[in-house]
């Protein structure tokens, strides 16, 4: 899966994201510091994914590529 990032100019910050992923945001004085925050935050939005107990009931479970 290939993911991009996203970093643009807020007023103060730059502000960072994952565009297939909205809910992973994060902000940063420099583009660099948006960009290590970001992967961070990915970091432990799938950790947290992976924990996520409403998971437990799965019915269904397949690969999935996306072009």
């Amino acid at each position: 899966m290939k993911l991009t990032i996203a970093i643009v100019k807020g007023d103060d910050y730059f502000i960072g994201t994952i565009k297939e992923i909205p809910a992973v945001l994060t902000q940063g004085e420099t583009i660099e510091e948006a960009r290590e925050n970001v992967l961070d935050a990915l970091r432990l939005y799938l950790e947290d994914m992976q924990q996520d107990k409403s998971l437990e009931n799965i019915v269904l479970e397949e690969d999935l590529t996306i072009a």
